[in-house]
């Protein structure tokens, strides 16, 4: 809907207030790699690129930057049908930094991509945003999303579910502490002798542990004379929170779908 590619069935869709199909150069507004299709696999990175190029009137040495830019320089002459998923995903990336834009819509751009290429499109986009772009990513890798965006949307069966930082939402979570003890149930005792502390087992040894910091918990595991093996606190989990959003959307008669960071 964004970029006109489909018809909402109400309200409007722009970027910087202005429809996509009405920005008179949109590759050098907003770029946007939607999947790691649509190339020819006969043709090289380098020549897809530069069809590109002359399709939005930019120099073809352009061509060259953004393979740079997505580490494919050494690949540009190379047949597409030979590149990994990865690759391709890389080249999709390129093809939406042609333009130098300002805004970037991406889908799933880590998809296909090997840990090390996880970190790299991370830092690339972290990247990106702090020059003053914006970056705007849908994806379903919720643990990933938030090791790297500053503000989230969730959206389920076309209903806004949250829309606000990320870190307010995963600082929404109840604290969780991690324990583990040899002695688990004298730890157990001493803990829910405190108003508002809730415990629970999660194995013959470890227990979580509400109401408490870690801090605390430690306190009173040295008082009770308890020897502590494993002592933690939990992150706000985003893709924790996104379960428990959309479990009471699905309570109150709609079935969870999609979700877009």
């Amino acid at each position: 809907m964004l970029l006109g590619l489909v018809r909402p069935d109400a309200g409007d869709a722009t970027i910087g207030g202005v429809a996509y199909r009405d920005i008179p150069a949109p590759a050098t507004v907003v770029g946007a790699a939607l999947d790691a299709g649509g190339f020819h696999p006969a043709r090289s990175g380098r020549g897809h690129l530069r069809v590109y190029c002359a399709v939005n009137d930019l120099p073809g040495q352009r061509a060259d930057e953004v393979l740079e830019l997505v580490g494919l320089s050494t690949a540009g002459g190379r047949k597409i049908g030979g590149y990994s998923l990865g690759m391709r995903q890389r080249l999709a990336l390129a093809v939406a930094m042609l333009g130098d834009p300002q805004v970037l819509v991406l889908d799933e751009p880590a998809n296909g991509l090997d840990p090390e290429g996880i970190v790299w499109m991370r830092r690339l986009l972290r990247g990106l945003a702090a020059e003053g772009r914006t970056v705007l990513v849908s994806s379903h890798v919720l643990t990933e999303m938030q090791q790297l965006v500053d503000h989230v949307v969730i959206i389920a069966d076309g209903r806004l579910l949250y829309q606000g930082a990320v870190n307010e939402l995963t600082g929404q979570q109840r604290g969780v502490v991690e324990v583990r003890a040899e002695q688990s149930g004298p730890l157990r005792a001493a803990l829910t002798e405190h108003a508002g502390v809730t415990v629970e087992s999660n194995g013959d040894s470890q227990l979580l542990v509400t109401g408490l910091d870690a801090s605390a918990v430690g306190r009173i595991a040295y008082l009770a004379g308890v020897e502590l093996h494993w002592l933690a606190e939990r992150d706000g989990d985003l893709e924790q929170l996104f379960f428990t959003l959309t479990d009471a959307e699905t309570r109150q008669g709609t079935s969870a779908s999609e979700v877009g960071v």
